[in-house]
């Protein structure tokens, strides 16, 4: 046996991988009739992940957004390029501390939102050290 062919099942890139690559043994020497209709499998950094150097991932350390379903140890993916906008869930630099609220922007008013009783509304003014860091696009939970 050659290493090569031993070897030949290597992962080659999200793009360029198709079922073909990935070598199939059968002790009968014919493959099964399903293989012609197999698909390729899920690849989280081509669904989850649009503008690639932009994006980071973070863990989440506190409750202050647990009534929007991040909870303490969530790991949130941010993507620093797209715009912030009202509704959507923020990391924000406040005199030097990271947070994650909802951003709310009005007329007149900048406000970080936590999505917990237990705290309260941050209104941004302009003595403050801010700004916002990136838009937080997905949460990624372990259950076990």
């Amino acid at each position: 046996m050659e290493v090569e062919n031993f070897f030949g099942s290597t992962y080659t890139g999200t793009k360029r991988f198709t079922q073909h690559n990935v070598s199939a043994a059968n002790a009968t020497g014919f493959g099964a009739a399903a293989d012609d209709y197999m698909e390729r499998g899920i690849d989280l950094n081509e669904q989850l992940i649009r503008n690639k150097p932009a994006t980071f991932f973070m863990r989440v350390s506190g409750s202050s957004m647990i009534n929007a379903g991040i909870f303490d140890g969530d790991i949130v993916i941010v993507d620093r390029s797209i715009k912030p906008a009202n509704g959507k869930i923020v990391i924000a630099v406040i005199d030097g501390e990271m947070l994650i609220r909802r951003y709310e922007r009005t007329i007149n008013k900048l406000r970080l939102i936590p999505e917990t009783p237990k705290l309260a509304t941050i209104e941004v003014s302009e003595f403050m050290d801010f700004k916002i860091w990136g838009v937080v696009i997905c949460v990624i939970r372990s259950l076990g």
